[in-house]
């Protein structure tokens, strides 16, 4: 099945957008490249907006309603899957994610879902108080199966140093945690480092979020309590792009970092 088959424009509006500029722009007579020669794209890139692989941006919304005489309907509907609920941007950010080819984590607040164990994870959801805790364990974990696919995503986690010294679920839990952690470190396809507590401020604090490469396109998503927020804008793209590099410059060496979680792991008794 192709990915435009996978579209469902029913659950999504970004979907809905996908399906509308490829129907769009095939009522016009228009050819793939003729539209990315509007909007300065080339055709792969076309063929990915309108396959979902990447978003339409405000911009180029724009030029697709004045060209097709639309009533600003690309316009319109761009504005409002952007501004959408959290609770659409999270399950469209576990759709992506489990397609991208690369993963760039930052993680102020906890384990990274992709990375946690089970234990861990029922100890967030109890503290959360979820109704299902069952439920929502076992979709945790099930979520996981993106890391044993061919081929496998490369994963870059950048890690804060309190996330690995906060006890959650207790010293058991934390020690099965940290080793899946060095566990997964051992992947050539996954590094994992560490922002030492000793960095003090730096451009992470502001909050957690993750860079999905998708057919070549990038995704932002940017955490929040009980969903989050997520952005294919170029403006968006760079910013994180370089929050990213930024953390990175004040990360441990990847050895270092595993002796620092390994210290730590020795610490829960």
């Amino acid at each position: 099945m192709g990915a435009r088959d996978s579209l469902n424009p029913r659950g999504s509006l970004w979907d809905l957008i996908a399906v509308q500029l490829r129907r769009h722009r095939e009522q016009a007579k228009m050819s793939g490249t003729r539209l990315g020669d509007l909007l300065d794209l080339d055709r792969s890139s076309v063929s990915r907006l309108e396959s979902g692989g990447i978003k339409l941006q405000e911009k180029h919304a724009k030029v697709v309603d004045h060209e097709w005489q639309t009533d600003e309907l690309f316009a319109v509907l761009v504005h409002h899957a952007r501004t959408g609920h959290v609770s659409e941007w999270l399950q469209a950010h576990l759709e992506l994610e489990a397609r991208s080819s690369e993963l760039r984590i930052w993680e102020l607040a906890w384990i990274p879902g992709l990375f946690q164990t089970e234990a861990y994870a029922r100890a967030i959801f109890t503290a959360f108080a979820r109704d299902d805790i069952d439920h929502w364990v076992t979709a945790r974990m099930a979520r996981q199966q993106t890391l044993d696919r061919t081929p496998r995503p490369l994963i870059w986690a950048y890690l804060d140093q309190g996330v690995i010294n906060q006890p959650v679920g207790g010293p058991e839990v934390m020690r099965e945690q940290l080793a899946r952690l060095l566990e997964l470190a051992q992947q050539p396809n996954i590094r994992i480092r560490v922002i030492p507590r000793s960095v003090g401020a730096h451009v992470g604090r502001d909050g957690s979020f993750k860079i999905m490469t998708v057919a070549g396109g990038d995704q932002i998503y940017t955490e929040a309590s009980e969903g989050g927020r997520l952005s294919a804008d170029g403006t968006d793209v760079r910013l994180f792009r370089t929050h990213f590099t930024r953390i990175g410059d004040d990360a441990l060496p990847v050895g270092d970092s595993l002796k620092l979680i390994q210290e730590t792991m020795e610490t829960f008794q």
